[in-house]
């Protein structure tokens, strides 16, 4: 299965136009915004898990990341309510699971496998926010030689310079939306922009956004070896 999945191409996806896809597991649905490979392979994912549904025990032989959007995920490991960011490493295995039902941002096999590093984050704790540009908070999230994630907060209003990707960027909106020279995203769009590309956003009502810097330009390398 191939959706969006050459790197080298910028890609804009509203989520919420997508229809919800069931999958093999009863109660659980998905929208894919990319996808490269059957059930294994690079992905990121909109999943919905309806009240009392289950995924079966996994391993996450490439890692995964996810944010909770909305209710609470549940797995071996506790119960992550919305607003949190969580990183598990490759070859990680648990059951996930919600009783009340949730939904939530996934990316997987997209972490390589020397960053072990388990990573919780709790986007609603004001005390992790910094201030990054005028009109902007940062919240950072993970950070390795070859990537840098973050939630970035812009105020209504907010209007920022152009700015370059060499290595390529990735824009998840999880509230509010925001537009740049090709588009307008609102909540739940999803937007690569390939290594090279620049764009110059700004944001009328303010927004939230999961953002990942510099890690396209080896992935891009890869896929065209």
């Amino acid at each position: 299965m191939q959706i969006n999945s050459d790197l080298s191409k910028r890609a804009a996806v509203e989520g919420d136009k997508l229809d919800w896809v069931a999958t093999r597991l009863p109660g659980v649905e998905r929208r894919m915004l990319e996808r490269d490979g059957a059930e294994s392979g690079r992905a990121t994912t909109i999943v919905r898990y309806a009240p009392g549904s289950s995924f079966s025990p996994h391993t996450h032989t490439g890692g995964e990341e996810f944010v909770v959007l909305e209710g609470t995920f549940s797995d071996d490991m506790g119960d992550f309510p919305k607003g949190m960011y969580v990183r598990n490493p490759v070859g990680s295995t648990h059951t996930p699971s919600s009783a009340d039902g949730c939904v939530i941002l996934v990316k997987l096999w997209q972490i390589p496998p020397e960053d072990q590093e388990f990573v919780r984050v709790d986007i609603n704790d004001a005390e992790n926010w910094q201030p990054g540009r005028c009109g902007e908070q940062v919240l950072a999230l993970h950070e390795t030689e070859d990537e840098v994630v973050q939630m970035l907060r812009w105020s209504p209003g907010a209007l920022f310079e152009a700015r370059e990707y060499p290595d390529g960027a990735e824009f998840f909106v999880i509230e509010g939306s925001f537009t740049d020279d090709h588009g307008t995203y609102p909540k739940h769009s999803w937007l690569r922009l390939p290594p090279g590309a620049k764009h110059t956003p700004k944001s009328e009502e303010g927004c939230l956004i999961y953002v990942k810097t510099g890690h396209l330009s080896g992935a891009v390398e890869k896929l065209f070896k």
